[in-house]
C-alpha cells in the first residue's frame, strides 16, 4: 500500500484534513465539554429536543464549539445557516433574515444562524440581528475563543445563553488520536499507520487541548513518514517534528487574564506562579516593557516600605531591561519578581496615597499654616510679611524632630499613613506612638 491510496470515491486523494473528516456527527460521538453535554445537562437536552434558543459558545480553539453546531446542524429540523463575522456585511445579514422569515412564515421552520468569530462583529451588524433574534425569526449560535462579556455588545449577550468550553483533556485529545488510526472510512486505518504510544501521548501534551492541532499533526506525521513493508510508523521523533512547540494562544481576554494572574501572584507571595506567568507572557510575545512597568507598580503598591529594597531590584529590572535587552534581561526581570513576590507585604503607601488623592479631589484643601508659608522671596520684609517667622527648624532640636502643626488648621489629627508591621515600617510605627502622630504637645499656636 503506498501513501497515496487514501482515495475518495473519484479516485483521487481525499485532501479534506482528517480534523475536518473526523468531525462529529452526533452527540454521543462528540469528545469533552461534559460540563455543558454531558448526560442530562441542559445544553443537550435542549439539542435533542431542538428546543436550541440563542447562545454564544466560548472557548479556546480547537474544542469542539464548531463541532457541536454541526451537531445541531444536522440533528435539527431547522434551516442552518452559516456565516463568518469577519467577511460577512449588514447587507448579507440582512438578507439571511429576510429568508429566515419567509420560512417562518411559509413553512413553520426555524433558522439557526452560526456565526464564527461573533466577537469580530461591529455594533452596526450586531444591532441588524437584534429584532430577528426578539421575534425568533433567527437562533444565533455565537463561536468565539474571545470573552463574549468583554469583546461583544451587551445587547447581543443578554438575549444569548453562554456557554464556556473548556480545552480537552490529554485523555480526550489521545482517545480521538486512537480512533483516527482505526477509523477506515474517516481515519488513517486505510493507510495502515502504526503510531508508538508515546508519540501519541507526545502529540496530545503539546496539542495543549486543541483537538484539531492534534488530529493535524498526526496526519501530517503519517503523510511525510516513508512506508515499510507495507505499513507507516509514527515514532516519537516524527511526531516532534510534526507538532513542535505548543503555540500559547494570547489574544486580548487571555493577555489581560495572566497578566491579573501575574499581578495577584506576587501580591500573594507566591513566586512560583508568578515566575510560571511571568514565562507564558514572555512566551506568547507580550512585551517585557510592560511586563517590568506591572512588576514596578507593585513593588511599591503591595510591597512598599515592608522592603524598599523590592522598589530598587524593580528600577534595577527595568534597567538591566533597557540596557542589554531580551533575551539577556530575563533573569533580572525574573529576579525582580521574586524579589516582590518574596517580600513582607504592605499597602499602607497605596492606601495613603489614595486617602489624600480622595481629600484633594473633594476640595479638602485648608489654608497653609502661617508659619509653613514661603518667606524667602524678595522683599518679604519691606511688604511686611511675617509668614514662615514662628517655623521651628527640626534639625535644631534634639533628634532632628520637634512636634508642630504641618495640616491645615480644619484637618489636623487627619491620617492618611498608617505604617505597617513589618521591615522599616515597625520602627515607623514605634517612632509616630512616641511623637503622639506629629500632633501630641504641640507648641502654643501651632496647632
Amino acid at each position: 500500500m503506498s501513501l497515496f491510496d487514501h482515495m475518495n470515491d473519484d479516485g483521487g486523494r481525499d485532501l479534506t484534513p482528517l480534523a475536518d473528516r473526523m468531525r462529529p456527527e452526533t452527540l454521543d460521538e462528540f469528545f469533552g465539554q461534559e460540563h455543558i453535554v454531558g448526560k442530562g445537562r441542559l445544553l443537550r437536552r435542549a439539542i435533542e429536543a431542538d428546543r436550541m434558543t440563542s447562545c454564544i459558545f466560548y472557548g479556546p480553539p480547537g474544542c469542539g464549539k464548531t463541532t457541536l453546531a454541526s451537531i445541531i446542524a444536522h440533528t435539527t429540523s431547522a434551516a442552518f445557516v452559516r456565516l463568518n463575522a469577519v467577511t460577512t456585511g449588514v447587507a448579507e445579514v440582512r438578507e439571511e433574515i429576510r429568508r429566515a422569515r419567509d420560512r417562518r412564515k411559509m413553512y413553520a421552520q426555524a433558522t439557526y444562524l452560526l456565526l464564527d468569530e461573533c466577537h469580530r462583529w461591529s455594533k452596526a451588524q450586531s444591532d441588524s440581528i437584534l429584532p430577528a433574534m426578539e421575534d425568533g425569526s433567527i437562533r444565533l449560535i455565537g463561536s468565539t475563543t474571545e470573552n463574549p462579556m468583554v469583546s461583544m455588545t451587551p445587547a447581543i449577550v443578554s438575549r444569548c445563553r453562554v456557554f464556556a468550553f473548556r480545552p480537552l483533556t490529554e485523555k480526550e485529545v489521545l482517545d480521538i488520536l486512537r480512533r483516527a488510526l482505526a477509523d477506515r472510512k474517516k481515519g488513517l486505518a486505510d493507510m495502515n499507520v502504526d503510531a508508538d504510544e508515546e508519540a501519541l501521548c507526545h502529540i496530545a501534551a503539546m496539542a495543549g487541548g486543541d483537538v484539531r492541532s492534534a488530529l493535524n499533526a498526526l496526519e501530517l506525521a503519517a503523510l511525510t513518514t516513508p512506508v515499510k513493508n507495507g505499513r507507516i510508523r509514527v515514532d516519537l521523533a516524527a511526531a516532534e517534528e510534526s507538532i513542535q512547540k505548543p503555540q500559547l494562544r494570547c489574544g486580548e481576554t487571555e493577555y489581560y487574564d495572566m497578566l491579573s494572574a501575574f499581578c495577584k501572584s506576587m501580591r500573594g507571595g507566591d513566586s512560583d506562579a508568578a515566575l510560571l506567568w511571568f514565562s507564558r507572557l514572555l512566551y506568547a510575545g507580550a512585551d517585557p516593557r510592560l511586563i517590568v512597568r506591572r512588576i514596578i507598580v507593585h513593588a511599591s503598591e503591595d510591597v512598599g516600605l515592608a522592603n524598599p529594597a523590592a522598589m530598587l531590584q524593580a528600577a534595577a529590572a527595568a534597567a538591566a531591561l533597557e540596557t542589554v535587552g531580551m533575551p539577556e534581561a530575563r533573569v533580572a526581570l525574573a529576579q525582580a519578581v521574586i524579589a516582590v513576590a518574596e517580600s513582607p507585604k504592605s499597602n499602607s503607601v497605596s492606601a495613603a496615597m489614595e486617602a489624600a488623592r480622595k481629600d484633594a479631589e473633594a476640595g479638602r484643601w485648608g489654608e497653609v499654616p502661617p508659619h509653613l508659608r514661603d518667606s524667602h522671596y524678595a522683599g518679604n520684609e519691606r511688604l511686611g510679611v511675617t509668614t514662615g517667622r514662628d517655623y521651628l527648624y527640626p534639625h535644631d532640636f534634639p533628634g532632628h524632630f520637634v512636634p508642630q502643626q504641618y495640616m491645615p488648621d480644619d484637618m489636623v489629627g487627619t491620617v492618611y499613613y498608617r505604617p505597617g508591621e513589618f521591615g522599616p515600617e515597625a520602627k515607623y510605627a514605634l517612632r509616630r506612638e512616641e511623637a503622639g502622630n506629629n500632633g501630641g504637645d504641640l507648641p502654643t499656636g501651632r496647632r
